[in-house]
């Protein structure tokens, strides 16, 4: 019986997508490694607009349920752009397309060493990375032939505005920074919304992120000084203080569709680093580490200053670890109604 079962074969007119799975500090990647058309385009901008305009179904399809669920975060991959990166990648998650993820730049790396898609090196294997923010640069700290941590250095940072005040309602007027890290957050006080970042207010944090997220993108322009792909608001940080000693901060990242990060979200910490360099709380160099709402790690810094458009920005360097979780072949029977897939939170 379970031969039968181990040999058989769906039919051919199903769809056959494989991905490679993996978690960074809590927070799910599923990196897609074969199945999809080929994307098109001589960008990574062209390319996620190829596939919001013709492979949404398939996002859907490995995103939402029954094979994913509300949080669910993956990739697709593609031919380099730069002619000295290794891979291209678009990001994407329930509502659709991000422009930079932290934490899918740490698991892609490691599933990249894991799995012999890249070659080794010792005592580090560097990793350059196309995504719609720019090029990134991974580098995989290997010990015994495994990526025991990544760290990589991010696209040029900056804060955007900083002790802005916005009405939002059901909570009233907050005040907030504003900074990109590959893509925009609203930074907020956990404690003027009256929350801590614990998981047992996982929901009043996913409700109240998603708030202030509508409040200041109703009230102001977000905009990138190169890329009107990526003049948006994507989530909103809520950030309180570390529950260990040894750390400096915590906070729980709410984007996209009400989606809530179990890591400390990358990109996140970027634009934090952003925000404390600018207003003279952290140093060149300095390690400022943050907490996730399940108390995973991630450590950043400022490694060097630099411009980007008009304003001063910085180049961070984020450091996370990320694990294999599974090996996977997704089946999409057309006669399924639900082959697409269905969204609930």
């Amino acid at each position: 019986m379970i031969y039968k079962a181990q040999s058989w074969q769906p039919s051919d007119d199903w769809i056959k997508i494989t991905t490679i799975d993996a978690h960074t500090a809590g927070e799910p990647f599923r990196v897609i490694t074969g199945g999809l058309p080929e994307l098109k385009g001589d960008s990574v901008l062209a390319r996620r607009r190829y596939a919001k305009e013709n492979l949404d179904h398939l996002r859907r399809a490995l995103m939402w349920e029954p094979r994913g669920h509300a949080d669910m975060y993956g990739c697709i991959l593609s031919a380099p752009v730069m002619p000295d990166s290794d891979v291209s990648v678009l990001f994407i998650h329930n509502e659709g397309y991000s422009t930079m993820c932290g934490h899918g730049i740490i698991a892609l790396a490691t599933v990249m060493v894991e799995t012999g898609m890249i070659e080794l090196q010792q005592p580090e294997t560097t990793i350059r990375i196309d995504t719609p923010a720019g090029q990134v640069t991974a580098h995989a700290r290997i010990e015994n032939g495994h990526a025991q941590s990544v760290y990589f250095d991010n696209v040029p940072s900056f804060a955007l505005a900083l002790d802005e005040k916005v009405d939002v309602p059901g909570i009233g007027r907050l005040r907030y920074h504003i900074a990109f890290g590959g893509t925009f957050y609203a930074y907020v006080d956990s404690a003027e919304v009256g929350l801590t970042c614990a998981p047992e207010n996982f929901r009043a944090l996913i409700e109240a992120g998603a708030a202030i997220k509508r409040a200041v993108t109703a009230s102001r322009a977000i905009t990138h000084p190169f890329e009107e792909d990526l003049s948006f608001l994507y989530g909103t940080i809520l950030s309180g203080p570390a529950h260990s000693s040894d750390a400096d901060t915590r906070n729980v990242c709410v984007f996209a569709e009400g989606e809530l990060d179990r890591s400390p979200t990358g990109t996140g910490v970027s634009g934090r680093v952003a925000i404390e360099f600018a207003r003279g709380n952290l140093k060149l160099n300095q390690p400022f580490t943050v907490e996730s709402i399940i108390g995973t790690r991630f450590t950043g810094s400022v490694i060097e200053t630099t411009t980007f458009g008009p304003h001063s920005a910085v180049i961070p360097r984020v450091e996370g670890s990320a694990f294999v979780t599974g090996r996977h072949e997704f089946l999409i029977d057309p006669r399924d109604p639900l082959r697409e897939g269905f969204f609930l939170r």
